[in-house]
């Protein structure tokens, strides 16, 4: 599967699982690690959890098996490595408090506060 229709496939995901305030950043010019970082907000930890387990599922139907998930047995903030592309599904005060999308595009704008 190529990257860009990896990672609408991701945002498709997330979105029939119901994830808010998706975002996704092009990191290509700022990581050696991965080319886009999709960041997604989940209601509660049990929410969290679920689109991560379900997004990990559905992945490996498409014969894709993740790097790596982290944070699932909390599930304050559960990261999916992909490999081109890294998931992070966060409650929304952690993604709050981290700020993933100012950290890694200094023009970003939180629509939210606007």
């Amino acid at each position: 599967m190529q990257v860009e229709q990896l990672k609408n496939v991701v945002v498709e995901q997330l979105e029939d699982l119901k994830a808010k305030e998706i975002s996704v950043l092009d990191v290509k010019e700022l990581s050696t690690v991965t080319d886009y970082m999709v960041v997604a907000s989940g209601t509660s930890n049990r929410h969290v959890k679920s689109v991560a387990h379900n997004l990990v599922s559905e992945m490996k139907d498409q014969g894709i098996q993740p790097l790596g998930v982290e944070g699932d047995d909390v599930s304050e903030w559960v990261l999916v490595d992909l490999g081109d592309v890294v998931v992070h599904i966060m409650l929304a005060q952690t993604r709050d408090f981290y700020q993933l999308e100012k950290l890694w595009d200094p023009n970003w704008k939180d629509a939210r506060s606007q």
